[in-house]
């Protein structure tokens, strides 16, 4: 038996858990020593004493984007001038608020916005904060019918011009992490003028290449396409307002915190020691079913392409082609820093590896042999070692 349904089933078991465990044994996370878990992202802004603005943008295509803004830090206040911009991008599974999630002082939306700068989070479509449409509804499966090519197509050049707009800066910095980093390829590399508005892109654990991953889950895409839909359907699967409160008050629990440990090193790599419990705690949950048939085809091919529909009609109906179009990311003329994880069992170093030679204008990679996937937003060390390199990079190209 293959060990895919790993994570189907401990999310099961941890619910049934959740259900027949007195709720007074867990820790209660409403209480004053974690008030951020159940606020959103300009909540948790105001709550750490910075200013906070949000926005909606609508795209192309009619998804409605919440997006947040920290326009100074709180040493700031009263200070006159135009500030430099920065875009941070999420991953999958995550909304905005997890550039602002870890320990206090070591947050790096708070921490850009303390050395200077203008920061600017969206919400990738799909996400809690993301999850309109002008006509659809969340329950038709036409809303859910989207990709990473859409992400890039439609929602970060709206959401650029709608920064440069609002700012008058017409460059500033982009930030991914993980799939944020593949939004970030595509666009720049198939979309010349919104390239010519990045002063540099910053790529945390790059999504170019999945060919190697080495964490168990991954053998789930072993599996048929047509098995992968008849499992988790064709729509959002964990949504976060769905199992958020179930999955933190497991995760609360001293006896099964262990478990959600476990549980997430087996996922991302292990690196305990410098993995932020709160965080693990607050996880955010967000499976648009699009993306595991996208995990799907980067894992099948060696090659970048866009997201296969699994028809030729389908496919010339998006492309004008049968086939999905490859990215060619040497296109890409952004100055871009790269940072990678010895432990990541997602993207690991020999996906990386794969990546470097595609980037034409690298300016700096950094491996930090000991991190796993999720160090770059949530490792106890990632102030020091990585933001803070990241903030002297964004001053040396100003």
């Amino acid at each position: 038996m293959p060990d895919i349904p790993m994570m189907w089933l401990f999310l099961t078991t941890a619910f049934l858990v959740c259900e027949t465990l007195n709720a007074g044994e867990f820790l209660n996370l409403e209480d004053e020593e974690n008030p951020e878990v159940w606020m959103n992202t300009s909540e948790i802004i105001t709550y750490n004493g910075y200013p906070s603005e949000e926005y909606e943008v609508t795209t192309e295509d009619g998804y409605i984007l919440a997006i947040n803004r920290i326009p100074y830090g709180r040493a700031q206040a009263g200070r006159t001038g135009p500030r430099p911009v920065v875009y941070l991008q999420h991953a999958l599974f995550a909304d905005n608020t997890y550039w602002l999630e870890n320990y206090a002082n070591g947050s790096l939306g708070f921490l850009l916005a303390d050395a200077g700068y203008d920061v600017w989070m969206g919400n990738s479509r799909g996400n809690t904060w993301s999850r309109r449409h002008k006509t659809l509804s969340v329950n038709e499966e036409k809303f859910w019918a989207f990709s990473f090519d859409e992400m890039a197509k439609y929602d970060l050049p709206r959401i650029i011009d709608f920064i440069v707009n609002k700012t008058g800066q017409e460059k500033l910095y982009f930030v991914g992490h993980s799939l944020g980093t593949t939004i970030g390829f595509v666009a720049f590399s198939t979309m010349p003028e919104l390239a010519q508005r990045i002063k540099m892109n910053f790529a945390l654990s790059p999504v170019i290449s999945f060919k190697y991953p080495t964490s168990i889950f991954t053998s789930f895409f072993l599996l048929p396409k047509s098995i992968i839909k008849l499992i988790f359907g064709t729509k959002g699967f964990l949504l976060e307002d769905k199992v958020k409160r179930p999955a933190m008050k497991i995760c609360s629990n001293k006896l099964l915190r262990s478990i959600c440990s476990e549980f997430m090193s087996l996922w991302a790599g292990f690196n305990k020691k410098n993995m932020n419990m709160v965080c693990i705690i607050i996880i955010n949950f967000i499976f648009p079913l699009i993306h595991t048939h996208l995990l799907y085809c980067l894992y099948r091919s060696s090659e970048f392409r866009a997201y296969d529909w699994g028809s030729e009609a389908e496919n010339i109906k998006r492309y004008n082609q049968s086939c999905p179009p490859l990215y060619d990311v040497t296109s890409m003329k952004v100055p871009t820093a790269i940072w990678a994880g010895g432990h990541d069992v997602l993207i690991t170093p020999q996906d990386v590896a794969r990546t470097l030679p595609q980037i034409t204008d690298l300016r700096y990679f950094k491996l930090f042999p000991d991190w796993n996937h999720f160090d770059f937003v949530w490792g106890l060390d990632a102030p020091q070692r990585l933001y803070r390199k990241i903030i002297g990079l964004m001053q040396e190209y100003l």
